[in-house]
């Protein structure tokens, strides 16, 4: 019997999932612990990586013209990453980022090994393996951001305001998850979704993730 696309995104989310102790700079925010430079190195981070990713989920977007299911998946995306910038700001005017602090950090080249692949995907990759690969790595994404939302809130003093960026990837996206599901049924129907190469793009995009965090948390404690 065939399988479906819930079932091959369930079965690829688990087999991808992270090891626990993969990334150290989660608990280290959790427990209230990371220093405020350290979440300001955070969120320089990701003023860089919000709008790379959201370039090139336009492009998939653009080279998955005949595939409509994934033209969608990608297109919601590059949205949801547009409204994310909004909520990235306050997040870092709370942790004393300005435009000329921006201006004058150097990015980490372990935190943007990440949308570097992300954009070797979107000129590369089959729009199709790359919804079953980023979907699958969402799924650990969203429960950091819900983690960090939560402990900047009890142990910083954070305002909603300024845990807003975490809260929108926390939440669930059942529409999203829809337009996923129907891109790899899609995928799967007509037999042009190679699960092997989604498998592998999905692996890498996981070690990225882990590298992205794990690189701020040796910046942040000075750690060989």
């Amino acid at each position: 019997m065939a399988r479906t696309a819930t079932e091959l995104l369930r079965t690829t989310t688990s087999q991808l999932a992270p090891d626990p102790h993969a990334n150290p700079l989660v608990p280290l925010i959790a427990r209230g612990e990371a220093p405020l430079d350290t979440l300001a190195t955070l969120a320089l981070e990701q003023r860089r990586v919000i709008p790379a990713d959201r370039t090139a989920f336009l492009h998939l977007a653009q080279r998955a013209a005949g595939e409509p299911e994934a033209a969608a998946f990608f297109t919601m995306l590059a949205e949801g990453e547009t409204l994310a910038g909004e909520r990235l700001e306050p997040f870092a005017a709370a942790c004393g980022v300005d435009e000329a602090r921006f201006h004058a950090y150097e990015p980490l080249p372990g935190c943007q090994a990440y949308p570097a692949y992300v954009a070797w995907l979107a000129l590369n990759a089959s729009p199709t393996d790359t919804v079953l690969a980023i979907t699958a790595n969402f799924s650990a994404w969203g429960g950091y951001c819900e983690t960090i939302a939560r402990a900047l809130r009890t142990d910083y003093g954070f305002k909603d305001e300024s845990c807003a960026f975490f809260d929108f990837f926390a939440q669930p996206a059942p529409e999203l998850d829809e337009r996923a599901t129907a891109a790899v049924q899609a995928g799967l129907d007509t037999g042009t979704l190679d699960e092997e190469a989604a498998h592998g793009y999905g692996r890498l995009l996981q070690s990225y993730e882990a590298l992205f965090w794990e690189s701020i948390f040796l910046t942040g404690t000075g750690r060989p």
